[in-house]
């Protein structure tokens, strides 16, 4: 399975997908009011001098670090914390300003978006506080009257910050939802299907079978009497008898033979909603699943493989296979994402061993030469 290195196409999405992120409407809002703040103060005494410039610069690298695919809760914890930081190293740096403390405005509304609310909160009121005393250090009149004015702009920065990604994560839990429930629903009608098809064949082997076999049987006697034995009308309803009933045979071993369950379609539903992350299906011609409680297994290993790689790995593509060896099927899940060193199972990964055992499945874990996440599952039978 492929996760060495990424190719040329795949460097192509990611920077495709960065883009998209910095045009999304609040991103592309913090970097125009960056450079507002950067135009204003060039015209303010003291100008744009190297540690102002080499401040602002920073800001705004934080800034656009801290959305780009692959950055985990630790680094943009760090990156908010930076950006907080160099915020009120620009106040302190031009004092005198009013452009400056609009940078804590951009903060506010990151850390509504990022942090739970009252963390947020006790965060940005401390960064007021300090805000406030470097103004009544650099002799303000109205130093605590300005910062309750820029407070104002924070709060309600960060209630549209807040709302803004209490909507995207409604959205995107909505969009999972409904995916889980179209590839439950083609799952439940695939077995469905099976079920009607195995009536059918019961149906054609116990009854339309056995009279034929009778109907067989009684020509066959009447073919054996000597009044009529010589009439070519019996032998030919004998061997239309044998050729029907064969027939029949036939048509309930296709039957009963059903390609198994449409896994590749339920699959697919389930990365829908999820566009950031591709979706490199492998199923083998002879990897059939009947069994509906394995192929529900097989579908929710995958979808806890997809959330994982697209939330904590940072990946751009998941790699699925699934073939059979013998009376053994394997599945095999890869990323291009970043595991981290000492790799822990959460509820995730707990929750897909279990599943595993369930049908008596071994679960294998580990990291890839690239550092990335694989996993290895080996179902003994249906």
């Amino acid at each position: 399975m492929p996760v060495a290195s990424a190719s040329g196409g795949r460097q192509h999405v990611r920077m495709r997908e960065r883009l998209k992120l910095l045009l999304q409407p609040l991103n592309l809002s913090g970097v125009l009011t960056w450079a507002a703040v950067m135009l204003a103060m060039r015209g303010e005494t003291g100008g744009l001098d190297g540690p102002r410039l080499g401040t602002l610069l920073a800001f705004l690298a934080a800034f656009l670090l801290l959305d780009q695919p692959g950055v985990g809760r630790r680094l943009r914890d760090a990156l908010l914390w930076l950006q907080l930081l160099l915020a009120l190293l620009m106040i302190e740096l031009a004092p005198r300003t009013g452009t400056a403390p609009v940078l804590l405005v951009v903060v506010a509304a990151q850390l509504a978006m990022t942090w739970r609310p009252l963390h947020a909160l006790l965060v940005m009121l401390a960064a007021n506080l300090v805000f406030g005393l470097l103004m009544v250090r650099a002799g303000h009149d109205a130093a605590w009257f300005m910062v309750a004015i820029y407070g104002g702009f924070q709060a309600f920065a960060a209630l549209i910050g807040h709302y803004a990604r209490s909507a995207e994560n409604a959205r995107d839990r909505l969009a999972l939802v409904n995916a889980d429930l179209l590839a439950t629903r083609a799952l439940l009608a695939d077995s469905a299907r099976d079920a009607e098809r195995l009536r059918v064949a019961r149906e054609l082997h116990d009854v339309a079978g056995h009279k034929l076999t009778a109907m067989k049987l009684n020509l066959r006697a009447l073919a054996s009497d000597p009044a009529l034995a010589g009439r070519p009308q019996v032998r030919l309803s004998e061997q239309l008898a044998s050729d029907l009933l064969e027939d029949i045979r036939n048509v309930v071993q296709a039957l009963r033979d059903s390609r198994g369950l449409d896994l590749e379609t339920a699959l697919r539903a389930l990365a829908a909603p999820l566009p950031q992350l591709r979706m490199q299906l492998n199923i083998g011609a002879d990897a059939v699943i009947r069994n509906p409680q394995l192929a529900e297994t097989v579908l929710r290993i995958v979808q806890e493989a997809m959330t994982n790689a697209a939330r904590h790995a940072g990946a751009a593509t998941l790699w699925v296979e699934l073939r059979r060896e013998g009376s053994r099927l394997w599945l095999r899940i890869a990323d291009d994402g970043q595991a981290p060193a000492l790799l822990r199972e959460g509820n995730g990964l707990a929750g897909i061993r279990e599943r595993v055992a369930a049908v008596g499945g071994d679960l294998r874990i580990g990291r890839g030469l690239a550092g990335n996440l694989e996993l290895t599952v080996e179902f003994s039978h249906e």
